[in-house]
């Protein structure tokens, strides 16, 4: 049996890739075991329908590499298709609210959906198992059902925001998801009431049969194109023949005699990255956790990769981005001394690459061997659609590009969306240290950077590094929890901050990590979710 450590925000996926482990399989297994459960027990956070980032550490196959499985735009999709539909940027300046809406929800939101080919693939090149092997917990979850969580409820009754639908609209809008999501009353299901999915639970049971190429080239993928053809979607039976996973080189910098390895592009570790070289420049230990001079310089370093990611970061196939410089030891030293001089970077809010809501989900796993996974997958906001009688939804992806044409984000056909998403692993030495990723849509970037800094600069547990209050800077507002002291407030406003508190104790993004201690893996779970960290 492997000996294995396993973090995720639902118990039920920790389960079953745990179950998978004390099976024999390895963390490849166990990590698409507890993805595929993820799935259907938290089914606006992702999807098979979805898209994300898996970084595969594998020594004794010799493998380390990122298989990026980011959705792309369908080949109908046209630059200036929604020019004419804009009403007005979003309230908070990232994106825009179309007439119709059509680009948060409905059948014109959907990008290709990559996350079950993804998860295919990484068993095939790397695991042990088969998918017909690993997708029984999450059919009997479907079939049987699971009970509503604190967390999923909570997203359920979001109020609209900035601009954006409500999201309880996710539910209502098209009658096959009501019928899931809704009581027979219309009302939406309390904390602890069971949800059953059995049309998800027949669409696994034939993936299981038949194989993922069903869902792509056979009858499941016949049911989609049917589907939206008849509601106006711009997916087509040609996107989903074409749809490939990548497998990428991870990219790497140094942090305090650590190696760290993150996702590149269209993920979000060039941010991660690009934050470490910075931050490299200065003694944040020195300065003490969450005092006034070090939320100021981390605060910097996000608002500085904040402007670099809006104006020069995006899907490598269709953007030029300047890979050396903003990797490079200069442009980090130049930053650096920028911020201590007390310049103050302000961000500008007008590129909708930003655009991200929290409703992703993640799983790090990693075992004796020194083997580790770490997987980011979503449904971006997701879309409210589900085929009548596959059970699935999809992702709405298409939302995060800029309907007028001639810009960096705007839409073109194949092209993917820029992601924070950024499974990281950090290493000492040769061996890893630190497992680290996050849901949590713009600020996962951000709350991942914290983990590694609390653990690396403050040697913080894995359950201490995710816990700490943290703050975030994605505009010209340091955002801080209600645990950050008010001293601490105080004393950044009078250095000319503006900062906003936030009622609640805990922060997005929800940050899950592992990290090696005495000789064994430390799982964290952050205690603003629902989920935990254990051990087999």
């Amino acid at each position: 049996m492997t000996h294995g450590t396993i973090s995720a925000p639902q118990p039920e996926a920790v389960e079953a890739g745990l179950d998978a482990l004390a099976a024999g399989g390895n963390v490849v297994d166990a990590a698409v075991a507890a993805a595929l459960v993820q799935t259907v027990v938290d089914p606006q956070m992702c999807g098979i329908a979805g898209f994300g980032s898996m970084h595969l550490y594998l020594p004794g196959q010799g493998i380390h590499t990122v298989l990026d499985f980011h959705g792309r735009a369908p080949a109908a999709t046209r630059p200036d298709m929604w020019a004419p539909l804009i009403v007005r940027e979003c309230n908070d300046g990232f994106g825009f609210v179309l007439k119709g809406e059509v680009n948060e929800i409905g059948y014109q939101s959907c990008t290709t959906p990559l996350t079950i080919k993804a998860l295919d693939d990484a068993l095939r090149r790397f695991g042990t198992r088969s998918l017909a092997d690993v997708l029984p917990p999450a059919i009997a979850y479907a079939e049987d059902g699971f009970a509503v969580r604190p967390q999923m409820h909570r997203f359920w009754m979001e109020p609209p925001l900035n601009g954006r639908i409500k999201r309880d609209r996710v539910l209502r809008d098209y009658p096959a998801t009501a019928r899931i999501y809704l009581r027979p009353d219309g009302s939406i299901r309390p904390v602890g009431d069971t949800l059953r999915n059995p049309d998800m639970g027949r669409t696994l049971r034939r993936i299981a049969e038949h194989g993922v190429a069903d869902f792509y080239t056979g009858q499941i993928a016949q049911r989609i194109d049917d589907d939206m053809r008849k509601h106006g979607g711009l997916l087509r039976l040609a996107d989903l023949a074409a749809c490939e996973t990548s497998p990428v080189e991870p990219l790497w910098t140094t942090y305090r005699g650590h190696r760290v390895a993150t996702n590149p592009l269209p993920g979000g570790g060039l941010m991660i990255v690009l934050m470490l070289n910075i931050l490299a420049h200065f003694d944040l230990a020195a300065m003490g956790h969450n005092s006034p001079d070090y939320i100021a310089v981390v605060s910097e370093a996000m608002k500085i990769a904040t402007v670099e990611k809006d104006q020069r970061m995006g899907d490598p196939r269709f953007v030029d981005v300047p890979m050396a410089e903003l990797m490079g030891p200069d442009f980090a030293a130049r930053l650096a001394a920028r911020i201590r001089s007390g310049e103050k970077t302000t961000v500008p809010r007008m590129n909708p690459g930003g655009v991200e809501s929290k409703d992703t989900t993640h799983i790090n796993v990693a075992d004796d061997q020194g083997n580790c996974v770490s997987l980011t997958h979503s449904l971006g906001f997701s879309s409210g659609v589900v085929t009548e009688g596959l059970g699935f939804m999809y992702n709405n992806c298409m939302s995060v590009f800029d309907p007028r044409p001639g810009h960096a984000g705007s839409l073109a056909p194949g092209k993917a969306r820029f992601s924070a998403v950024s499974p990281t692993i950090v290493f000492q030495g040769d061996k890893p240290f630190l497992v680290v990723g996050s849901p949590g849509g713009t600020t996962i970037t951000m709350g991942n950077l914290q983990a590694i800094l609390n653990a690396v600069d403050f040697g913080m547990t894995a359950q201490e590094a995710v816990s700490a209050p943290r703050f975030c800077a994605t505009s010209d507002t340091i955002e801080v929890t209600n645990r950050t002291l008010r001293a601490t407030q105080r004393a950044l406003e009078s250095k000319g901050y503006a900062v906003h508190r936030h009622a609640f104790s805990h922060m997005f993004p929800l940050v899950h990590a592992l990290r090696w201690s005495n000789g064994r893996w430390e799982g964290g779970a952050d205690p603003a979710g629902d989920g935990m960290a254990g051990s087999v």
